[in-house]
């Protein structure tokens, strides 16, 4: 299999290598509409450039969107396991649908981006964005976890490499799914590498806009930004346990989390705040 998926629209569970998450990436033409069942997942309608009209069931939401990635906080709402839904854009745009194994019981949900938790981490040449658009610990969800990062140019991020690949008190096993856009038509690069015995992966891509990077097990990161290009990428993470983000950097190069005490916050971060 495959972790490298060029210009990758869909990733759904195969039973076998990868078993709980799955994104599509939906595009819509100006005035066009698609609709799809939600089955036994539960979802998180993350609009990446344009707004759109959601209907779960008959009940409507209004998506405001964005310009794109680079440019704004987004809205997005919480779509429960066996929900009928169409999603249509009157004037066109695209969309992230995020998607886990999920049992039934949390509502239809919507979350205004003032209400999206946006943050600042590491510094330096590792500082970056991090907007907690259906975080653990601020957005409830069964299993999913969905944020997007933002990595101003010459700039690393998932760094130092880490992983979440064991249950353990000090990590939660999380497939994890990332999803790229990179400015200016550039590219940017993403590693994964072996945590041990029966987590062996080996990943070196160059990728841009529409690539994606899956990361079923494994030490993962850097996410390098070329100088000049700004690069972005969606997480959606799910696994058979606790719906948690607990990660261990990788030893050989844990200490680099200690430098940043002495390091300034790169001044292009962030790149927009969350609205009033």
């Amino acid at each position: 299999m495959s972790w490298y998926r060029p210009q990758c629209a869909e990733v759904a569970p195969d039973g076998d290598g990868w078993r709980h998450t799955g994104l599509r990436i939906v595009t819509l033409a100006a005035g066009e509409s698609t609709s799809w069942s939600t089955g036994p997942f539960e979802q998180v309608v993350v609009p990446l450039s344009g707004a759109a009209e959601l209907t779960c069931d008959g009940s409507p939401i209004t998506l405001h969107g964005r310009p794109d990635v680079f440019t704004a906080v987004t809205d997005l709402c919480y779509v429960p396991p066996g929900s009928q839904v169409t999603l249509g854009s009157a004037a066109g745009g695209r969309f992230a649908v995020a998607s886990a194994f999920a049992a039934a019981g949390l509502p239809l949900r919507y979350r205004p981006a003032s209400e999206v938790p946006v943050e600042v981490r590491g510094a330096g040449s590792a500082t970056r964005q991090v907007n907690n658009l259906a975080d653990a610990s601020s957005f409830a969800c069964q299993q999913l976890i969905v944020v997007e990062v933002l990595t101003p140019g010459g700039n690393w991020s998932s760094y130092p490499p880490h992983k979440h690949d064991e249950h353990r008190p000090d990590e939660t096993e999380l497939e994890e799914i990332y999803y790229f856009e990179v400015a200016r038509g550039g590219a940017g690069y993403q590693r994964v590498y072996t945590s041990g015995p029966e987590r062996e992966i080996d990943v070196l891509a160059e990728v841009r806009s529409g690539d994606v990077v899956l990361v079923p097990h494994g030490w993962h990161g850097p996410s390098m930004a070329a100088p000049g290009y700004d690069l972005y990428y969606l997480n959606v993470m799910a696994g058979p346990g606790d719906r948690a983000w607990r990660f261990r950097d990788d030893p050989a190069h844990a200490w680099i989390r200690d430098t940043w005490a002495d390091q300034p916050i790169d001044p292009r971060v962030p790149f927009y705040g969350r609205p009033a």
